[in-house]
């Protein structure tokens, strides 16, 4: 089951990708995620992307790629593999159609996870997360139990920089040409799902399930 997951921020994709990660036992696998791995473990192309980082420059693509091919072909993914975050341009989709052809892995299904403006607005300004434990919740949606306080830990959860309508407006500016036009790449080879992720987790998940048993 070889998956791609694509949506604005705030559409959920963490939540989702949790979700399948359990019930289908392949790797949810985060290119920033794998980018830090790398530069933590001291890989060749952890150190190459270091390199690039460290002189205030974006990875380039021919690196983010040899590290997805490297990734696919760890033993867990096996069963196949939920991409998140990749591809982010037509640029990349491209080469991951040699890459994946190459590898044997190509992509069964890209689940586009789509959310209204407004919706998308209300939850990233209400998301807040606690620094020490990485968990994440909603002042509406999702509030821990005493109000600012990390349920897991205890920690003061804080609001990330980056959480306000004017970031999440240039987000979604970069979103719409950059990562709209790959959507449209895998729409055409009659790959994508579309999904209303504006809905409740249950409801969205149950969608997802319906597009995955079609592959599964």
């Amino acid at each position: 089951m070889n998956v791609l997951i694509m949506g604005p921020a705030g559409a959920g994709k963490g939540t989702m990708s949790d979700l399948i990660l359990k019930e289908y036992d392949i790797p949810h696998i985060s290119t920033g995620d794998m980018l830090r791995a790398n530069v933590a473990n001291h890989t060749d192309l952890g150190n190459k992307a270091k390199a690039y980082m460290d002189a205030g420059k974006l990875v380039p693509d021919e690196v983010i790629n040899a590290m997805v091919e490297d990734r696919l072909q760890q033993p867990d993914c096996q069963k196949g593999y939920l991409l998140d975050g990749y591809p982010r341009t037509l640029v990349q989709a491209k080469e991951f159609e040699r890459i994946a052809a190459k590898i044997g892995k190509p992509v069964e299904c890209v689940l586009g996870l789509e959310v209204d403006f407004e919706v998308l607005k209300d939850r990233i300004t209400g998301r807040r997360i606690c620094p020490k434990c990485g968990a994440t919740y909603h002042i509406h949606n999702f509030p821990p139990k005493v109000e600012g306080v990390c349920d897991n830990c205890g920690e003061k959860l804080v609001q990330r920089s980056d959480d306000t309508v004017e970031k999440l407006t240039k987000r979604m500016e970069e979103y719409e040409k950059s990562t709209k036009p790959v959507i449209d790449f895998y729409d055409q080879k009659g790959l994508v799902t579309h999904l209303d992720a504006s809905g409740k987790p249950e409801a969205v998940f149950g969608a997802i399930k319906e597009a995955l048993g079609k592959i599964a």
